[in-house]
């Protein structure tokens, strides 16, 4: 069997590898398999089809890596959207009392409501911007 089949076999062995995992790092180098395999294809030495499935890899790996780290939020959970639904709902505070907290109705329960700093606790409409424990945090926009 030429070289090639091996290259593409393990790229496939990879990939399948990967459903697995769910990673992403398995399918780039599998990617560099396949590369290696077009290589060989092409007649190149094993130097070369090495050479190339590490280029790949590592350059996908890296990739792989800054789209992950770039993607997540640095929020704490309580503030990320992606974490707490709530995020960005909208509410009706009545009242507030002398420490800025309000007891608001929210999803069919009484919640205790804080304002946010630097928000200035009157009645109206506010926007939850984090929650903290059983908490909201409130602001104005």
């Amino acid at each position: 069997m030429a070289i090639y089949y091996w290259w593409w076999l393990l790229a496939l062995g990879l990939g399948i590898l990967e459903l697995i995992t769910g990673t992403f790092y398995l399918l780039v180098i599998a990617c560099g398999c396949v590369v290696a395999g077009v290589a060989a294809a092409f007649g190149g030495p094993l130097w070369l089809q090495c050479l190339t499935a590490a280029v790949i890899s590592l350059a996908g790996a890296a990739w792989v890596r800054r789209s992950r780290t770039g993607a997540s939020s640095q929020l704490p959970a309580g503030r990320n959207a992606d974490v707490v639904a709530d995020i960005g709902e909208k509410v009706q505070v009545d009242a507030w009392d002398d420490h800025g907290l309000a007891r608001i109705q929210y999803r069919g329960t009484q919640w205790t409501a804080r304002i946010a700093h630097g928000q200035t606790p009157e009645p109206g409409e506010f926007i939850i911007r984090e929650v903290i424990g059983n908490q909201l945090v409130l602001s104005r926009h």
